[in-house]
C-alpha cells in the first residue's frame, strides 16, 4: 500500500486529507493519505524516516519555505519561487520538492480573464504568495506585495489608499486571516474603493465566503476563493508523484 500525505503545523482541517482519500475511494487505489502534523520544521525528517512506501507529500503553512533545506532536490520552478508545496519520494528514500500552487493558482484565474487592468495587489509574503507571484509574472501582470511592515520590496497596509486600489484590480489574499473559525477577520484594506472592476481572490476555502470577499462582492466586486485553486494543485501533485 502505497503512503501520501501532508506536513505542516495544527493541519486537522486538512482539504489534502480529504481530496485524496475520496479520490483513492473513488478510482479504486490502494493508497492511504495522512496529515503528519509537526510541532517543528526539525521533525520532518523523521516523517521521512519512519513512514514506509512513503511515494509524495504535499506541504502546507508554516513550513513550504522552511523545508527547503530537508531537501536533496528542488525542481527548477520551486528554486525560483522559493517555496514547496509539493514533495516527491524516491525508493531510497532521496527527496526533490517542488510547487504545484503556482500552477493551481494560474489555472483557476483562467476563469476570470481578462482584468481591467493587468494590475495586483498581493496581500501577504509568506510561501504562497511567492507562488502567486511566479505565477502572475508569467502571466504579465504587474503587482505589488503589501505587509504589515513597509520594505523596499512592498508597500504597508496604511499605504493603501484610492488610487492605489483603483490601479490594482486583482488582490489576493495570502494571509490567512479570516480562515474558519475566526471567520469576521479579514486584511486591512479600504473596501470602499473596490468596484466592479476588480477581481477579489482568496487563498482560504474555508469559509467558502471570507469576509475579504463578501466586503468586496458587496463594492460590485468579482470574487473567488481558492478551493478551485486546491484542486488544480493536488492534481498536479498527483502527476508528480506518478510520473
Amino acid at each position: 500500500m502505497s503512503k501520501y500525505g501532508l506536513v505542516g503545523k495544527n493541519i486537522s482541517y486538512s482539504f489534502s486529507r480529504t481530496y485524496f482519500t475520496e479520490k483513492f475511494e473513488k478510482e479504486n487505489l490502494n493508497h492511504t493519505y495522512e496529515n503528519f502534523d509537526i510541532p517543528l520544521i526539525n521533525d520532518f525528517p523523521k516523517v521521512i524516516s519512519e513512514t514506509s512506501n512513503l511515494i509524495g507529500l504535499s506541504v502546507t503553512i508554516p513550513y513550504k519555505e522552511e523545508v527547503i533545506p530537508f531537501l536533496d532536490d528542488l525542481d527548477e520552478e520551486a528554486k525560483k519561487i522559493g517555496a514547496v508545496n509539493t514533495i516527491k519520494v524516491s525508493e531510497s528514500k532521496m527527496i526533490k520538492g517542488f510547487n504545484t500552487d503556482h500552477y493551481g493558482f494560474q489555472k483557476s484565474l483562467e476563469a476570470f480573464l481578462p482584468i481591467h487592468k493587468k494590475t495586483a495587489l498581493i496581500l501577504g509574503t509568506g510561501g504562497a504568495s511567492k507562488a502567486i507571484a511566479y505565477a502572475l509574472e508569467k502571466l504579465g501582470f504587474d503587482f505589488k506585495f503589501v505587509s504589515r511592515n513597509k520594505t523596499s520590496s512592498n508597500l504597508s497596509y496604511d499605504e493603501l489608499d484610492e488610487n492605489i486600489i483603483q490601479n490594482h484590480c486583482l488582490i489576493i489574499n495570502c494571509t490567512p486571516l479570516g480562515t474558519f473559525p475566526n471567520i469576521t477577520d479579514c486584511p486591512s484594506i479600504p473596501y470602499e474603493f473596490l468596484s466592479e472592476k476588480h477581481l477579489l481572490f482568496d487563498l482560504i476555502y474555508n469559509p467558502a465566503e471570507t469576509e475579504f470577499l463578501k466586503r468586496g462582492k458587496h463594492q460590485g466586486a468579482r470574487i473567488s476563493n481558492g478551493l478551485k485553486m486546491l484542486e488544480f494543485q493536488a492534481e498536479k501533485a498527483w502527476e508528480i508523484w506518478n510520473s
